[in-house]
């Protein structure tokens, strides 16, 4: 019989690592977001009127610019991105390029027009460690049909590189709008 050999705990004197972070409440930012168009919604979180939803704040990544059918978001990564190889999560950058991408579907909608990811493909091309420095994750809106919107995002470093790619198919959610009578 073989056992498993025994694991050494850490030293007294190991640092302990804590992080600590605050949110508004997503309620609220989602009432105050209700009446503007996507492009209305991403200038109001970029001039600080309505404040970024509690994920930017959780996984610390900032939105860096938003226009017609593109969004951006920055991350710098740090250890409690960190999976247990050392580098950083795959989640953490399917987080990033669902947000690049649905958000720029978001910012191409007119008011009361909403979105839902319907799916997300990622490639993981290298890793990312606290070394690579800031990343950047763009997404762009390929296509904006009545129905569906498809996107796709990359996440690169300063230099260009780039380490994931995703494309996402969003359905797009419009009001109910009355029958018209037939003639």
């Amino acid at each position: 019989m073989t056992t498993a050999p025994e694991t050494e705990t850490e030293p007294p004197d190991a640092v302990r690592r804590e992080r600590t972070f605050s949110w508004d409440d997503p309620a609220a930012i989602a009432r105050a977001g209700a009446g503007m168009s996507g492009a209305e919604f991403f200038a109001a979180i970029g001039d600080g009127t309505i404040p970024p939803p509690p994920l930017m704040r959780a996984l610390d990544f900032d939105g860096i610019s938003f226009g017609e059918g593109r969004a951006v978001f920055r991350l710098t990564p740090r250890e409690f991105h960190y999976n247990p190889l050392g580098t950083v999560h795959g989640g953490v950058f399917a987080t990033l390029l669902d947000s690049a991408c649905g958000c720029a579907v978001h910012t191409t909608l007119p008011a009361g027009v909403f979105y839902t990811s319907l799916d997300l493909s990622v490639k993981f091309l290298r890793p990312v460690t606290v070394e690579t420095g800031p990343i950047t994750a763009e997404g762009t809106v390929v296509h904006l049909g009545r129905r569906t919107a498809l996107a796709e995002a990359r996440i690169t470093d300063a230099a260009g590189k780039v380490y994931v790619t995703a494309t996402s198919s969003c359905l797009l959610l419009r009001p109910e709008q009355p029958a018209t009578p037939r003639s």
